[in-house]
């Protein structure tokens, strides 16, 4: 995973943890190894992030605990070169996250896309929550109808329960609303690399943060601990 860089894995762990997790730039972050005596570069920073965030997120994902069986789904807008561009998210009933999707469209071939690849990784649902989207109304319904067709068991499986609301989904704003703030400082997103691996990063520290992952050696790790079993 390391071979090859002049630099040292703790030094090469430790960048990529620190800006996915707090409010720094890579000129921050630039400063801050200065001061301890690394000489690394913005730009060799933001290429560890790029290379290195979706390593540790497929690892972190082998560890994931299990969601419950209620979800909220929602999803947002950022602009990204320009353009906006959306982030679809699904947390459960104790904001734990599900699933996390980037979009270039806010349509109903994109909610659908989103939600397959959620019921393909944790099952289905017993109920989802949305804040009134006839969209993503249509695509669970669609979706739904999919996995029910698919299912092969001889007894029929029960329709998901749709809840919609606007004060109902309050716990995945939260969500958006820090993925935004940590967003800020990053100047926005400038190439497509970026687009797909740094909010999939991001969004890897809060499942982190909210101790979504199994560790043996100890439940209550922190970022730094949990960085480093899944880039051994």
């Amino acid at each position: 995973m390391f071979k090859g860089h002049r630099f040292d894995r703790s030094v090469i762990l430790l960048c990529p943890c620190w800006y996915l997790a707090y409010g720094l730039s890579l000129r921050d972050l630039k400063e801050m190894m200065i001061e301890r005596g690394i000489d690394v570069d913005h730009t060799t920073i933001h290429r560890w992030v790029v290379h290195f965030s979706p390593i540790p997120l497929k690892r972190f994902n082998r560890r994931k605990r299990a969601v419950s069986s209620r979800w909220h789904i929602d999803e947002t807008c950022i602009k990204v070169r320009g353009q906006w561009m959306y982030p679809y998210c699904a947390v459960d009933s104790i904001g734990g996250a599900a699933e996390f999707r980037f979009s270039e469209h806010r349509d109903l071939p994109a909610a659908k896309r989103f939600l397959r690849r959620a019921l393909a990784r944790h099952g289905r649902p017993d109920r989802i929550v949305i804040d009134g989207s006839q969209t993503n109304r249509g695509a669970i319904v669609s979706c739904d109808a999919e996995s029910r067709l698919r299912h092969r068991s001889r007894q029929a499986q029960k329709a998901i329960s749709i809840r919609n609301g606007k004060y109902l989904n309050n716990r995945i704003e939260q969500d958006h609303r820090r993925f935004k703030r940590r967003v800020r400082p990053m100047m926005g997103f400038k190439s497509f690399s970026s687009i797909t691996a740094t909010p999939a990063g991001i969004e890897m520290v809060h499942m982190m943060r909210k101790q979504q992952g199994s560790f043996a050696f100890n439940p209550a790790s922190s970022l730094k601990e949990q960085f480093e079993a899944i880039a051994a």
